[in-house]
């Protein structure tokens, strides 16, 4: 009489490939978001030793003819005039509450139009932050 024995196998999950895996993915993002925003407006910005930590989502550009250019996030920028930088601004505000607005304006731009929109930005309650390029030394 064959004696029937009965092997319990003890199934166990290994989490070290699934760590692996949320490492890596965890890099890719956190290389992937530290991506600048292209500007393709090319503005000659001032120099400057200290360099913004803060990430905008958002962009306003002068060129070297004083004309306003702006964008959210990835998107392209698009030429527009004063009335409608407002209004862009506005609803940058309503999309985005805590959001920091990057001002990049050529350094030949009369320093009025810049603090032209920097009131404007005050006027609605918005962070502004001045982009600028690092000294070279």
């Amino acid at each position: 009489m064959a004696i029937k024995r009965r092997h319990r196998i003890n199934a166990s999950f290994s989490m070290a490939s699934m760590t692996d895996v949320i490492f890596l993915l965890l890099i890719f993002f956190m290389v992937t978001s530290t991506v600048v925003f292209p500007n393709a407006i090319k503005v000659n910005l001032p120099q400057s030793k200290q360099q913004a930590a803060a990430k905008p989502l958002s962009r306003v550009t002068i060129d070297v003819d004083g004309r306003y250019f702006v964008a959210f996030g990835n998107e392209r920028e698009q030429q527009v005039d004063e009335a409608a930088l407002t209004e862009f601004l506005l609803a940058t505000r309503a999309r985005e509450p805590e959001m920091y607005v990057a001002l990049y304006a050529d350094e030949s731009v009369p320093y009025r139009e810049i603090v032209k929109i920097l009131n404007i930005a005050n006027e609605h309650h918005l962070k502004m932050v001045l982009a600028t390029r690092p000294v070279r030394e």
